[in-house]
């Protein structure tokens, strides 16, 4: 009887065949990742600790490549850096990762042959460099887009590496320091040795040699790419263009009725990507190598996956991660049907519909008493879509709007304008209390401040939310109810709340009933609560009985998880590397005439 028989000669020679033919093309960016990051810890241990180099570990790690010889501290030390800082862009594939270590793994093989006369480790970098010319099609990603930001950045945390291993480094050698030096003249020595200066601490032997070769190249390092960064042309991130927030505008007067965040696409510092037909788009903005997008696509549902199509590819060009946040059912269900992603349920926005809302009842009892007791206290209201107010109004709305800003930094990504009063927001809506007493500030008798951007042409989606801190409790539940009150002869039926994250895991554990592990989750929620508001924007939206729509996130794989979470919390605002508000100069949306947008602007100038 014939056959291939399993394990036989059959099954070697297929083992066989791939060992030779390689890894897969996908895999060899993360194995070229590897390699660099295992080397480049290999020659700072080398660099550092003198045992490591007299150790056998070492004399297997200097046949790796970039490992460039055992007395080489400075050039081992500097090489190591380098090759961490690599490994990161080669497990992106970015195309000039990929031409960096094409021009050190034979310069590697160079210095393996010259400084050890070893044909094994030239021959090892040898070989991953053909793997890397072979697939050099999977290093195909574009630069991340960039600012001077990031010299600055380099500077502070390379400098603080470059300082904590300078330590490390200064106190490897007990038996070869003179004296008993303490932290103080440590870190000195470190700090003099960055700038390749002589520092108080003393070395027997070719110790001080080698202690100030390392620190001399750690503070070149440092300098020559913080002055790379600074001086290397700058890639701005994304804006919105005249011609695509007009677009845009068009796609929401047809489409905007869909979804409730469609208006906040037109920030003006996301990017867009449009449908081949120009009948769909999504817009984005990319935070620490994640290409995030809010809301579901613009336009019509059946261009979608072609907006979708095109996010996707330019998420693949500069090796981006692709998420979403916020968006709806829908839309959700399209995204991972096209692009074969996961969706989890982010949280529920809050709806309400204005021909159900009313203030009677049991259940709306605290807030009908509140309100009550607000407008007894000499506090009214007013109503009005943006174009209605007048100019010095509407600056006094803007200024007291930014000085109530609880944070440094503007926050809001997925469901926020970011501006109030632009002549092309008219449609906006702005709800404001006032009241008059003898005390009046610099905004006279105004209080608190709420702003609304249009959902289609019957609906309003809350904005932003500001009060004066010393007004009564309970402003923005006055302005809501106001709002929802005059709703009706404004033509709006249709009014979105804030978002509340994680809502039905709060909602559920509270329940009688409920399990330990949900239970364990919900405190768990109250407990981020303290700053992050989970509960309380929960808590405040339920007063107002709405209707709650799921919202989700959009993403590839579990481990992309906290990286997109973090990015989204920078986009939000959350965190933030900015300069606190009180070392930066103030930045008004000004225009040249009171009230006019950049874009308008621009318009009357090409007009003239």
């Amino acid at each position: 009887m014939s056959g291939a028989v399993p394990g036989g000669q059959d099954g070697g020679d297929g083992r066989l065949r791939r060992i030779l033919r390689g890894p897969r093309p996908e895999a060899v960016p993360v194995l070229a990742a590897r390699i660099c990051a295992l080397v480049g810890l290999l020659n700072i241990a080398a660099a550092v600790f003198p045992r490591f180099r007299r150790s056998r570990l070492h004399t297997f790690a200097e046949v790796l490549p970039g490992a460039l010889g055992p007395f080489a501290a400075a050039l081992a030390l500097s090489c190591g850096v380098l090759l961490l800082l690599l490994a990161h862009g080669l497990r992106r594939h970015k195309r000039r990762a990929w031409r960096a270590a094409v021009v050190l793994l034979p310069a590697g093989a160079v210095a393996q042959f010259a400084y050890r006369h070893s044909f094994i480790g030239a021959a090892i970098s040898l070989a991953l460099l053909a793997l890397l010319l072979r697939h050099r099609k999977e290093f195909a990603a574009l630069p991340d887009p960039r600012s001077r930001w990031r010299a600055l950045a380099n500077f502070v945390l390379l400098g603080a590496g470059s300082i904590a291993l300078g330590l490390v480094i200064v106190s490897v050698h007990p038996n070869k320091v003179i004296g008993d030096p303490g932290i103080a003249d440590r870190l000195t020595h470190v700090l003099y040795g960055l700038f390749g200066l002589e520092g108080p601490v003393g070395y027997t032997g070719n110790t001080s040699w080698t202690v100030g070769a390392s620190l001399g190249a750690l503070g070149m390092l440092t300098a020559l790419t913080t002055i790379y960064l600074a001086f290397r042309p700058e890639h701005p991130a994304a804006r919105l263009t005249q011609d695509d927030e007009s677009r845009l505008r068009e796609l929401l007067a047809k489409h905007g009725r869909r979804d409730s965040l469609g208006h906040f696409a037109l920030r003006r510092d996301k990017g867009v990507v449009f449908s081949p037909s120009g009948k769909a788009a999504v817009t984005y903005r990319v935070v620490s190598g994640v290409m995030l997008a809010s809301g579901d696509p613009i336009g019509d549902v059946e261009a979608w996956p072609g907006a979708i199509e095109r996010f996707m590819d330019e998420a693949k060009a500069h090796s981006w991660t692709p998420a979403v946040m916020g968006c709806s059912e829908t839309g959700g269900e399209v995204w991972t049907r096209e692009t074969g992603l996961d969706a989890l349920e982010l949280g529920d926005e809050a709806v309400v519909d204005v021909a159900d809302f009313s203030l009677s009842g049991r259940a709306m009892r605290n807030v009908r008493q509140m309100v009550k007791r607000i407008e007894r206290n000499g506090y009214e209201t007013r109503v009005r879509r943006i174009r209605d107010l007048g100019e010095k109004e509407l600056e006094r709305i803007q200024r007291a709007a930014e000085d109530w800003r609880g944070t440094d930094t503007e926050r809001g990504f997925s469901m926020a304008l970011g501006r109030i009063g632009d002549p092309d927001d008219g449609d906006c809506l702005i709800a404001t209390a006032h009241k008059a007493d003898e005390k009046a500030g610099q905004y006279g008798d105004l209080k608190a401040v709420l702003h609304f951007v249009p959902w289609g042409e019957d609906g309003v989606s809350l904005d932003l939310m500001r009060r004066d801190r010393s007004a009564d409790p309970g402003m923005n539940e006055l302005l809501i109810v106001a709002a929802l009150q005059a709703a009706p002869k404004l033509g709006i039926t249709r009014v979105s709340l804030n978002f509340a994250m994680f809502r039905a895991a709060l909602a559920r554990g509270e329940k009688l009933g409920a399990g330990p592990v949900l239970r364990a989750w919900r405190g768990l929620l109250v407990f981020l609560s303290r700053w992050f508001q989970i509960e309380s924007l929960y808590k405040f939206n339920a007063k107002f009985r709405p209707r709650w729509e799921p919202r989700f996130v959009v993403y590839r794989s579990s481990r992309d998880l906290p990286r997109i979470g973090f990015a989204a919390m920078q986009a939000e605002g959350f965190v933030t590397f900015a300069l606190p508000r009180f070392l930066r100069r103030a930045t008004v949306q000004r225009r040249p005439c009171p009230h006019q947008s950049a874009h308008t602007a621009e318009r009357e100038v090409r007009a003239a």
